[in-house]
């Protein structure tokens, strides 16, 4: 069950919207434009708390607010639903349908009211019999607003997060687990057993208390003292969130963007756990207010590809942004959305791609000043050659033109198996004319498995390949083609991990000379050749 439709009217900035959300959504726009009035309409729907002369448009309170969610795949929605009575009159109120409608007013917020299709109206009928318990037939809401911290869900508690997997796990646990009833038979033999030496001195106390209480209150005819064997859930009340790269630290000792890539991998896990254990509501809907904050740009990438997995998984991600980096990136599955204010009435439309680039160029800063682009780019296949190749300039090529080293990113299997990673890399300078002709591609030699995806690559980019803008390298792997000492055959290439590989890039950067680059590595040189010919002056 995800969201297919939303319909926002007079809560706060927004007078009036309606769109049609993807599984991804990423709303952008600048500051004080609505992006989280948007957010806090839908957490209205959800909760309906909050004050009607500060919701409503304009503060005006005859301006009724509403918030209207079309929902689809509800069918599939019915079946997560546990309670048999609820799943059943939700089954008979969709009657085959599956689309629901669900809208909460101002007129009575405390009530949602759904869509009856039979009769054409709307119905306060709610077939989970309290507005609270309609949550669990639709997709969980998780909103991470700008102002939540990492104590929300790390801490223990009843409610959060951490405690709701904690607790359902660990009992399970302990229902079975013999050395904790062998824990609380020993509790009961020290503390509580008659033979116990603390019961007996409790005891001792308790009669010298009752014959001073007794001159006051001569009925009192017994005081005692006793311990209680201690509830599990207060063991946990202590419960503590430790990091360790490279020293380990309390959780909320790291810094701010540590801190929340933290708090969103604990809701993530938290999702999984709810998905796993069956329980309602095992489709979740997340909202990122400021997706980006405290995040360097490698980290928002990072993020973005992790909140995708979830949306592949069955869930529905808005996240909300004054980034660049959360934008540009094409993904299969997302919408993006421009928010903006135009007299103070916010506006909410989808991007399309020929709009994208004014978008992102906003976002930078909408100044050509903040766009310091290299003159040419030079795409390599991995993170070896990037450390390499950009030492390797920067130490003797400066006079030359700036020509950037951009890696294929991606999943390093894929890599392994097909030019998937370096097509997905360079594939958007070959869209963009500014560059389309001028960048220059540095491929290894391809492995026997790879001949055919590599034939495959050079086909589809043939004009490329004729302009000599592609480059192969004589050899399979770059460590093949270092001079000595540090040249590695093909087997002890194979040995060698990620982490080797790009030590020995850095070390090679650094230490070579021109002269041995230039002579013993001279297909690399003709790849910057190429690259600087090719550069804008």
């Amino acid at each position: 069950m995800r969201i297919t439709k939303i319909t926002i009217q007079n809560f706060r900035s927004i007078q009036h919207a309606e769109f049609t959300p993807s599984v991804f959504n990423v709303f952008a726009g600048q500051n004080n434009h609505g992006k989280t009035n948007f957010f806090e309409a839908i957490e209205w729907f959800y909760t309906g708390s909050g004050d009607l002369g500060q919701i409503a448009y304009r503060r005006d309170r005859a301006n009724e607010v509403s918030v209207e969610i079309e929902y689809s795949g509800i069918l599939a929605g019915i079946d997560a639903v546990k309670n048999e009575g609820t799943r059943t009159k939700f089954s008979n109120f969709a009657d085959g349908r599956d689309v629901l409608r669900v809208i909460r007013t101002s007129r009575e917020p405390s009530k949602r009211l759904l869509w009856d299709e039979g009769k054409g109206e709307w119905t306060a009928k709610n077939f989970a019999g309290f507005d609270k318990a309609f949550n669990d037939c639709v997709p969980r809401l998780q909103y991470v607003a700008t102002r939540a911290r990492l104590s929300d869900v790390s801490k223990w508690g009843k409610k959060t997060p951490i405690g709701e997997m904690l607790s359902g796990v660990l009992n399970a646990i302990l229902e079975t687990s013999a050395p904790y009833r062998d824990f609380k038979a020993k509790f009961d033999e020290l503390f509580t057993g008659e033979g116990s030496e603390v019961k007996q001195e409790l005891d001792k106390l308790a009669g010298k208390v009752k014959e001073y209480l007794e001159q006051q209150f001569p009925e009192c005819t017994k005081i005692g003292f006793g311990v209680t064997p201690p509830i599990f859930d207060d063991l946990l009340k202590s419960f503590e969130t430790a990091v360790d790269d490279g020293i380990e630290t309390l959780a909320e000792e790291k810094g701010d963007g540590m801190q929340r890539a933290l708090m969103l991998a604990i809701l993530k896990t938290y999702s999984d756990h709810r998905r796993d254990a069956d329980e309602l509501g095992k489709r979740f809907l997340f909202l990122i207010d400021e997706a980006e904050l405290h995040l360097h740009p490698t980290a928002q990438r990072q993020l973005k590809l992790a909140l995708l997995q979830l949306a592949k998984n069955g869930d529905q991600v808005f996240i909300n942004t004054h980034s660049s980096v959360l934008v540009a990136d094409d993904i299969e599955g997302q919408a993006i959305w421009r928010i903006a204010k135009n007299l103070g009435a916010t506006t909410i439309n989808e991007v399309g791609a020929e709009d994208k680039p004014d978008l992102v160029f906003e976002l930078l800063g909408g100044s050509p000043a903040d766009l310091l682009f290299p003159k040419n780019f030079l795409v390599v296949e991995g993170a070896s050659e990037d450390h390499f190749l950009s030492r390797v300039l920067q130490r003797f090529y400066r006079d030359q033109p700036w020509v950037k080293v951009i890696r294929a990113e991606g999943d390093h299997e894929m890599q392994r198996r097909s030019m998937h990673a370096l097509n997905v890399a360079f594939t958007p300078l070959y869209q963009t004319p500014v560059y389309a002709t001028r960048f220059v591609v540095l491929c290894d030699k391809p492995h026997a498995d790879r001949q055919r995806d590599f034939e495959q690559f050079l086909n589809a980019y043939d004009a490329l390949s004729q302009s000599g803008q592609i480059i192969v390298s004589p050899f399979g792997a770059l460590e093949e083609c270092y001079p000595a000492p540090w040249r590695k055959t093909a087997d002890e290439v194979r040995a060698m991990t990620s982490k080797d590989k790009t030590a020995l890039a850095t070390e090679v950067g650094l230490n070579i000379s021109k002269v041995e680059f230039e002579q013993e590595m001279p297909h690399i040189f003709k790849a910057f050749e190429a690259a600087w010919a090719r550069a804008h002056r």
